[in-house]
């Protein structure tokens, strides 16, 4: 790579990312167990983190001091395979990863915009700071679910809004969608940025140049000093 690329780790492959990237996250979590008694980590869906899933749950913690919780989330039910709850519990929360509570954010509510609000909530049995928030990031640009060109993307990027979730629609996939706002992403005491790819690599270094926010919001995430961030890229 050129020396002109925006800051990464880059890794040989998603299985060296993987593995580097759980150990990182289990040593945050059992900190977090011995200095707070509880720990928190904000995931969200996709392809992209299935592997360090797998990885994470087998490291050697007090699961069941830690609390899973969701970015984002598909409005669908949690059985439907769209669904970024499925595919935590499925992946994430299996043997010793079980014992984690998990909250999420898909509730009875008819739609998104209705349901903000209750789902937020729930964050309120979440520890704050979150102590590690892992984000994904699409070909577009998006962040967790804040889509450029989503009605709702100016209010969810907001810097000066309270933490929340906020309805969001997904125009290239068409779901209603559920996301946390920026001020809640960023409440976190460490951010990770996981992307595969050569497409997402190109995709990350426009990202990382100038250009506006709303076109490409995770330029949010990375043009902010409020929360420590760090890229990781395999091919």
């Amino acid at each position: 790579m050129a020396n002109s690329d925006p800051p990464a780790t880059k890794f040989a492959d998603n299985e060296a990312l993987s593995s580097a990237l759980s150990a990182q996250l289990a040593a945050s979590l059992k900190a977090a167990i011995a200095a707070r008694g509880l720990a928190s980590l904000v995931v969200s869906g996709g392809k992209s983190p299935t592997r360090l899933f797998e990885r994470l749950r087998a490291e050697n913690l007090d699961w069941s001091r830690v609390c899973v919780a969701l970015a984002d989330e598909r409005w669908v039910e949690p059985s439907d395979a769209g669904s970024n709850e499925k595919l935590i519990r499925d992946v994430l929360l299996q043997g010793p990863g079980a014992a984690a509570r998990f909250l999420g954010l898909k509730n009875a509510a008819p739609t998104p915009d209705l349901g903000a609000v209750s789902a937020w909530e729930t964050f309120a049995r979440v520890p704050r700071p979150f102590d590690a928030t892992v984000l994904g990031m699409g070909d577009d640009g998006h962040t967790a679910s804040l889509f450029p060109g989503s009605p709702n993307l100016p209010r969810a990027l907001n810097p000066a809004a309270v933490a929340g979730c906020v309805g969001m629609w997904s125009p290239v996939a068409p779901h209603p969608r559920l996301s946390l706002n920026l001020s809640a992403l960023l409440d976190s005491r460490r951010i990770v940025l996981l992307i595969t790819g050569a497409g997402k690599w190109r995709t990350y270094c426009t990202a990382a140049g100038s250009g506006a926010v709303e076109e490409m919001p995770v330029r949010a995430v990375l043009r902010q000093r409020r929360t420590p961030v760090e890229v990781m890229w395999a091919p």
